[in-house]
């Protein structure tokens, strides 16, 4: 059973995970003004990619380049990794390629204890994304334990490129943030973002995408 087969349900029945869905996660987040050759770029191509529709698309010109920009915005301190196996525990199933790691490391040639997943959703449903994306926050964990990183949580992410909905692992509760947060505004979800990245150790922990 590889990521993208865990529904919310088979998370919580394999993994004795609890669900708690009306929570905002990210209250007082202070926004991140995106650089200019990032508003540029979206300006030029995000028309583009929704009007092509494909996942392929959204990737490429939507979410890929608003991930890479914490890689400018700390300074190369966290890394991207795009379409990566990601195989942690194949008895468990925790096993399939995940669309984005983002690690808080500065090491761009191998994973190292992530704290992000992001996942694309699949035909523009957010809530068709949050199975996997669970599961890869989980098998994020267990890999971060088995490197020896033992991480207060994690946090995964999915979206469609234009829409976010993130999501926080904690013992054996899954937070899932109330709100949904928008292309639009920009300066908010780089600024959540960035808050994920600086709730961790970055001289000794990682982040991760799906």
């Amino acid at each position: 059973m590889a990521y993208n087969r865990f529904t919310i349900d088979a998370v919580r029945k394999a993994f004795g995970i609890r669900i708690v869905g009306d929570t905002s996660l990210f209250n007082g987040v202070d926004p991140v003004e995106p650089s200019d050759i990032l508003v540029k770029f979206l300006e030029r191509y995000l028309p583009l990619g929704s009007a092509i529709g494909t996942e392929k698309a959204r990737s490429e010109f939507i979410i890929a380049p608003i991930l890479a920009e914490l890689t400018e915005l700390t300074h190369h301190a966290v890394s991207l990794f795009s379409g990566v196996e990601f195989n942690v525990d194949e008895e468990q199933g925790l096993t399939g390629r995940c669309d984005f790691l983002l690690s808080a490391s500065s090491v761009q040639y191998t994973i190292e204890a992530p704290v992000l997943a992001v996942v694309e959703a699949k035909n523009e449903n957010i809530n068709s994304g949050l199975g996997q994306c669970m599961a890869e926050m989980i098998a994020t964990r267990i890999f971060n334990e088995n490197e020896g990183k033992y991480l207060d949580h994690v946090y995964g992410a999915v979206t469609t490129g234009s829409v976010w909905r993130f999501l926080k692992l904690r013992g054996d509760i899954i937070y899932i943030d109330k709100p949904e947060y928008f292309i639009g505004n920009l300066n908010t979800l780089l600024g959540i973002l960035i808050y994920i990245v600086s709730k961790h150790d970055i001289s000794a922990a990682s982040l991760t995408s799906c």
